[in-house]
């Protein structure tokens, strides 16, 4: 089964894992207590969760992908969440926009120096931009908008839905609404799927859709391309590439300016689409977990577009889930999830990771039966315990570039 899986094209893989995850959905929302699982709210909220993040782990994979350990996407984040509100309201949505990309260039700007041109540890440079980049957008809150903390109210770019599929318009003609409909028939599994597929392409911004639209283009770009090619000699073998005339420094520039772009634009999201202002605390850690979702997708969109919706998931799905019947169902999701792990170890003779799964799935399970209710910080902490899960269980499969953090002279 695995072989067979391995030889599809990556979109074929990619739907069966989507399907196959609906379908794990659907069995325990029909054994739990709640529907809210695969509801319209829980998928829109997810993928507006996970843009962001999704942009800032996107913005890692470039710069990483080059050597270069980007541990400041945060704060590049928040550059651009500032710059961003700023632009917008000064000029518009769609500048605003451009203005947040270029805020977190500025902060990828200064990262490159620190790390490529004087050799500074990635860490601490990325640590320092962490640390900078609030204490600037306050500085510049308190000139602008004589607030600390807060903006006056931004621009939005606007939403769209997709005709047929989720009612959206041709010039000014309303098309059917195919989604809604099979939702409606209530057919176990199928109307799941329409519930959670309308919910991603009902009132969609712009920038979502932008985002989603990066994922076949940076597959494209880094593997298909020459640019691609020396992007990744800097990350894996830059002293082979310096053998071969690629200027290794300037493409390091370039793809830490990129990622800084990234979370630029991620940041800017936040203060157009998601609060509709700039206000100081409101990047919430994504930046750091724009990272996790890096790690968890092994360094490729794809992967880093799956682990951000499993974060903006689990973090959507806590936003509408008033009594914490849905956060309690999601411990049975955990159990047959590491159920299924543990039957996958124990297929290939790995003892110590059997035990370890079939232990923590046998403790997910007993806490869903004596439970009702999980505690409020459960949610929270999930996506960062699936991570852990994920290194945990799939470290081998897991490889991030050869040369990435490792100091880069020229001529050394």
């Amino acid at each position: 089964m695995t072989s067979r899986l391995s030889s599809m094209p990556a979109w074929a893989r990619w739907m069966i894992y989507a399907a196959s995850g609906v379908l794990l959905l659907t069995i325990v929302q029909s054994i739990s207590d709640t529907d809210r699982l695969t509801q319209i709210s829980t998928s829109r909220e997810m993928l507006r969760w996970a843009v962001p993040i999704f942009l800032a782990g996107l913005g890692g994979l470039f710069s990483e992908r080059a050597g270069v350990v980007n541990i400041g996407l945060e704060g590049m984040l928040i550059l651009g969440m500032w710059f961003g509100a700023w632009g917008s309201i000064e000029y518009g949505a769609w500048w605003g926009l451009l203005i947040g990309i270029v805020g977190g260039m500025i902060g990828g700007l200064l990262h490159a120096v620190a790390t490529v041109t004087f050799q500074v540890d990635h860490i601490i440079s990325g640590v320092a931009i962490n640390i900078l980049a609030p204490a600037i957008t306050r500085y510049l809150s308190e000139e602008v908008w004589d607030s600390p903390t807060t903006s006056p109210q931004t621009a939005e770019v606007g939403t769209w839905d997709v005709p047929f599929l989720a009612g959206g318009t041709i010039f000014g003609w309303e098309s059917p609404d195919w989604l809604l409909t099979a939702s409606k028939w209530e057919i176990w599994y199928l109307s799941d799927v329409a519930q959670l597929s309308r919910g991603l392409l009902r009132s969609t911004s712009w920038v979502s859709i932008i985002a989603l639209l990066l994922v076949p283009f940076t597959v494209w770009l880094v593997w298909r391309t020459r640019f691609g090619l020396r992007l990744r000699i800097c990350g894996e073998k830059p002293a082979a590439g310096e053998a071969q005339g690629i200027n290794i420094i300037r493409y390091k520039y370039i793809a830490v300016i990129i990622s800084g772009g990234l979370a630029g634009l991620g940041g800017a999201f936040i203060s157009t689409e998601l609060s509709g202002l700039f206000q100081g605390g409101n990047s919430a850690g994504r930046g750091f977990i724009g990272l996790a979702a890096l790690i968890f997708g092994n360094w490729r969109p794809g992967g880093v577009l799956l682990g951000a919706l499993l974060f903006g998931y689990v973090f959507g799905l806590d936003l509408k889930d008033l009594d914490g019947t849905a956060s309690h169902a999601m411990l049975l999701v955990n159990a047959i999830a590491l159920a299924g792990v543990a039957a996958w170890a124990f297929s290939r003779r790995r003892v110590a990771d059997t035990v370890l799964a079939s232990a923590l799935g046998v403790g997910a399970l007993c806490w869903w039966l004596v439970a009702d209710t999980v505690p409020s910080w459960w949610s929270n902490t999930l996506p960062y315990v699936i991570v852990l899960l994920v290194l945990v269980f799939f470290s081998q499969r897991l490889r991030m570039p050869a040369a990435n953090g490792q100091p880069y002279r020229k001529g050394g």
